[in-house]
């Protein structure tokens, strides 16, 4: 019950204070794992197993300390619960989802396509600098649809799992994938360990995440069908079922092509319906929304029946 609780807390203190504004720890460790790329990337003609054996090394240098730590530091007397819950809180990040997407659908609603078009740039990975009214629409909704999983669902599940250090070790390893994990000529090899250690942690959490996103949408046996049907199709094991079967859930056409660092991409559909548009970026926030509070019912309800 007591994990119950503090999942609660940490959503709560996430609902009513939001990231920190200045000093957030995943600034700082984004500083360092830009010190440890550049010190241990190594030259350009090194050999591609050479390039991988540097990546893992580099991760196992960025989170076997942090998590140790997080262990040490949950287990201390007095301050534990309190250092368990500050981590669950950092490691939260459903309220900066939501404003990071109502700043996009602000600007398209007021019809600001250069502002949508940078905010848009804050959240995606995508080329953004071309993107109009549907496009942007379409890449915020398949954001906050993955980063749902990422930033709140997968978050819980190993908190509850495992306690701080595996809330400090999944999300130090979500924000390394994000760095590294490009299949780009630079992180093709250099960033393999973190992709692949990114794609491990989640591999429960996005099938349960999808699983939510299809109990609290409009369309359940849709989104049912969008994720047995496309989600094999999606490059990313893990993102495919969670875009699948939300843009299913909300009766939208996601995925198609998208530019990524110059380079267009053919992307498999996604969903099925209307394409998004400006209005449909709040209704994917709400979905989301809807499917933190069953998580946070279903461990309460969990850790008061085991109490």
């Amino acid at each position: 019950m007591l994990t119950a609780l503090l999942c609660l807390g940490a959503a709560l203190l996430d609902r009513a204070l939001g990231e920190p504004r200045r000093w957030h720890p995943l600034v700082g460790f984004g500083w360092l794992v830009q010190r440890v790329e550049a010190l241990g990337y190594g030259p350009p003609d090194l050999s591609y197993s050479a390039r991988r054996e540097r990546g893992i090394f580099a991760v196992m240098l960025l989170l076997v300390p942090f998590t140790i730590a997080a262990w040490l530091l949950a287990w201390l007397p007095l301050i534990g619960l309190a250092v368990a819950l500050g981590l669950l809180y950092l490691a939260i990040g459903a309220r900066s989802l939501t404003e990071h997407a109502e700043a996009v659908a602000a600007a398209l609603q007021t019809g600001d396509l250069p502002l949508a078009r940078e905010k848009v740039a804050l959240i995606v990975s995508r080329d953004a600098a071309d993107l109009d009214e549907e496009g942007i629409s379409r890449a915020t909704v398949e954001s906050v649809l993955e980063n749902g999983c990422d930033a709140i669902f997968g978050a819980l599940f190993w908190f509850v799992l495992t306690g701080a250090a595996g809330v400090v070790l999944y999300r130090l390893a979500n924000t390394l994938d994000a760095r590294w994990g490009y299949r780009t000529p630079r992180y093709l090899h250099f960033g393999w360990a973190a992709a692949r250690l990114d794609d491990g942690l989640n591999w429960l959490p996005a099938r349960l995440t999808a699983l939510s996103y299809m109990l609290v949408g409009s369309k359940p046996a849709l989104a049912w069908q969008c994720w047995q049907a496309q989600a094999p199709n999606w490059k990313s094991p893990n993102a495919g079922p969670v875009m699948a079967a939300g843009a299913g859930a909300l009766g939208l056409a996601l995925g198609g092509p998208a530019c990524y660092h110059g380079q267009w991409q053919s992307r498999p559909p996604l969903g099925e319906g209307l394409a998004p548009c400006a209005e449909d970026i709040g209704r994917a926030v709400k979905l989301v929304q809807r499917a933190m509070w069953l998580w946070l019912a279903v461990i309460v309800g969990g850790g008061w029946a085991l109490a």
